[in-house]
């Protein structure tokens, strides 16, 4: 996901290590590559609740590194991460079938547990990110049916929320895909749409962001042939730095050409909107930008009648790709990104 999209979210980790501990869990998302995290798992804790409704999950990197700070006396520091740990983060589906059912059921299990309800991602649609910074995802057609067919068994017909494939839509449009490819893609996700709302989820198809596609009758026709209106509605900003204002007046037009279709906002790191310019340091302004702050806690109550919610779907503190020097590989935990995002902070 990139061109201002949703750059950071992709990472694939083996079952084995999942189980093992908390850096598996983190491989599994948000930026293409694999995304190592602090090798130790937390303690276990008391349930971490979020006024949202979705499960605070404490095995994320944000979640390890506040122990691992706490412990070398770096209490400030720790407390300032705390602010990523203690907000509903989703799980990123990637890799094979086996691991997708296997970290769905997993991490669905777990949410159960507390009564909370789990959010994730879906992304490992083929031509993933068109080779850019989290390329990838299914080699063929045939593999993501299967791919999404275990996703849905690990949801096992329990309510959950699913964001799917983050810029494939947009991707459709930016000349990325094409022609039949392109009408592969259309079908895919439609399917995609029915098997993960069959299977419990509540689904909302991704659909770039205000400075991506920005031609919003081309994108609604994307959406409708995509599936989107067997979906709840669609998400935007993942994981793009544009303020609540600016998505909310991009989401209402298009909305208003799919007959009224909710959705929902990545705020994880819009509290200081998006950098201007094409580019910073050589690298594109869409990754890894300096200076931005987390945004709005997610929550359901947005106050306004066609975003469902506010979510933190971009997973901030991760990176999103080597795009400058020393900055890790696309999805891996980023400390110093992370603890200046929160710093950033309103509130």
């Amino acid at each position: 996901m990139t061109h201002g999209r949703t750059t950071a979210r992709r990472r694939s980790s083996s079952w084995a290590a999942l189980l093992a501990g908390v850096a598996a869990v983190l491989m599994v998302a948000a930026c293409a590559g694999a995304a190592p995290a602090p090798e130790r798992r937390p303690a276990p804790a008391s349930v971490v609740t979020s006024a949202s409704g979705f499960y605070v999950d404490p095995l994320t990197p944000a979640a390890v590194q506040v122990q691992q700070w706490e412990a070398a006396g770096r209490s400030a520091d720790a407390a300032e991460i705390r602010k990523i740990a203690e907000q509903p983060l989703p799980l990123w589906v990637t890799g094979d079938a086996a691991e997708a059912q296997a970290q769905t059921r997993d991490y669905v299990d777990r949410a159960e547990a507390t009564g909370q309800r789990p959010l994730l991602v879906a992304y490992n649609i083929p031509h993933r990110d068109c080779g850019s910074f989290s390329g990838g995802g299914a080699p063929d057609a045939a593999y993501y049916r299967d791919w999404v067919s275990a996703m849905a068994a690990g949801l096992g017909g329990r309510p959950s929320t699913v964001i799917l494939e983050p810029d494939a839509v947009p991707h459709e449009l930016s000349g990325c895909v094409d022609g039949a490819v392109r009408d592969e893609r259309y079908e895919l996700l439609s399917e995609a749409v029915d098997t993960l709302r069959q299977a419990g989820a509540s689904v909302y198809l991704d659909a770039g962001n205000p400075g991506f596609i920005s031609d919003v009758d081309a994108l609604s026709g994307a959406l409708e042939r995509s599936g989107v209106r067997r979906a709840d509605g669609f998400s935007l900003n993942v994981a793009n730095f544009f303020t609540v204002d600016e998505n909310a007046a991009f989401g209402t037009a298009i909305s208003e050409r799919l007959g009224g279709a909710s959705f929902v906002i990545d705020t994880s790191r819009n509290g200081l909107g998006p950098v201007t310019g094409p580019e910073i340091d050589g690298a594109p302004s869409f990754c890894n930008p300096p200076g931005r702050a987390l945004g709005q806690a997610p929550t359901t109550e947005t106050g306004r009648p066609l975003v469902d919610a506010y979510l933190w779907i971009k997973r901030p503190g991760e990176s999103d790709g080597a795009c400058r020097p020393g900055e890790p590989a696309a999805g891996q935990w980023y400390p110093e990104y992370a603890l200046g995002l929160a710093r950033r902070s309103v509130g």
